[in-house]
């Protein structure tokens, strides 16, 4: 699967409007580099945030019956009826930033039947469990990612300039930890967190599982990202991934939750190492294997609120800086328009 998504080049004059706002240059610190950036991703001097969404990919993994969460494989559907319902963090959070939420079901163990605001995409019942066999098979991941990119060029045909990313599925942390380990190096044990809330002895199940998960697949180090995603991903991070891709292709900003998101961010960088361009990194997750992804992905985050949940919830709580970020750059005075004296 190829995607076109060239390095950002910076839009001549960019930098000089953001530094003739009538400030001290640079005292706006991080918000004028997401400006900046946020300019270079729409190769405007005056770029615009318009209909922005949100979407939430839920799916399930075979590997989650084998006690890698602390909750059963049932809280998936369940949680997206609360979704659907309104009753989620995510929802609370969309609503009051104004944010479109969609959920989509990449590959939950459960029938909705059809279900206004659900789009139904489901590759399959759950992916199957990583202990004893490959996660999908090459065509299931590259049908998640046909999917996933086809959700967002359709939002870009009608007018979407930003897309956050989100995700629900029980076991999908032991997911990541495995995509974090394998794809950037870092050692499992590093990578391994406690999910939902794990206890000690929890937590150590889980790290033995995952290193069980680990030996059965036995891949080389230069094993591609693509061949990682089918060993041990999950629909939902497959179908992020295409969406990403895509997203990043039609030049639209990403804004990148926490441990699962960016796990699927990992196999899309390694497709399209330009993509990083287009990706505002929201905050940074409690998860342990969070720290490694950013490290390896040389991200700094916008927020550090200990957030663990998922959901796409931080990608929410960042959206008003995003916001202002744009906003200064359109609504506020240069020196030149207020008459105000620049500094000698």
């Amino acid at each position: 699967m190829h995607f076109s998504i060239p390095p950002i080049a910076i839009v001549p004059g960019l930098q000089s409007r953001i530094d003739g706002k009538t400030k001290p240059p640079g005292s706006l610190g991080q918000l004028e580099r997401l400006a900046l950036q946020i300019g270079q991703v729409q190769q405007s001097l005056t770029p615009s945030l318009d209909h922005p969404h949100l979407l939430v990919f839920a799916g399930d993994h075979g590997a989650a019956r084998a006690g890698v969460s602390a909750y059963p494989q049932e809280v998936t559907w369940q949680m997206v009826e609360n979704f659907l319902a309104g009753g989620a963090a995510i929802n609370v959070f969309a609503r009051h930033n104004g944010l479109q939420l969609q959920v989509i079901d990449a590959g939950v163990a459960h029938d909705f039947g059809a279900r206004e605001g659900l789009v139904d995409a489901k590759i399959a019942l759950g992916t199957r469990n990583y202990l004893e066999q490959a996660a999908m098979t090459p065509p299931e991941r590259d049908a998640a990612l046909a999917r996933g990119a086809a959700i967002a060029r359709d939002l870009a045909d009608r007018g979407c300039r930003v897309i956050g990313f989100g995700e629900m599925g029980i076991g999908n942390t032991a997911a990541a930890s495995l995509l974090t380990h394998l794809l950037t190096g870092t050692p499992l044990v590093d990578c391994v967190g406690r999910g939902t809330g794990l206890d000690d002895a929890g937590l150590t199940r889980k790290q033995a599982l995952l290193a069980q998960a680990v030996h059965r697949a036995a891949l080389p180090a230069d094993t591609d990202a693509l061949t990682v995603l089918a060993e041990f991903g999950g629909f939902e991070i497959a179908m992020m991934t295409g969406a990403m891709l895509a997203a990043a292709e039609r030049g639209m900003l990403l804004l990148i939750d926490g441990f699962i998101v960016t796990s699927a961010l990992l196999v899309a960088a390694r497709i399209a190492p330009a993509i990083g361009d287009y990706c505002v990194f929201c905050h940074r997750s409690a998860e342990t294997g969070h720290l490694a992804q950013l490290r390896a992905l040389q991200a700094e985050p916008l927020l550090d609120l200990g957030l663990r949940l998922g959901e796409g919830t931080g990608a929410a709580l960042a959206w008003p800086l995003v916001r202002a970020a744009a906003a200064f750059l359109n609504e506020m005075a240069s020196f030149e328009s207020a008459g105000v004296s620049e500094q000698v």
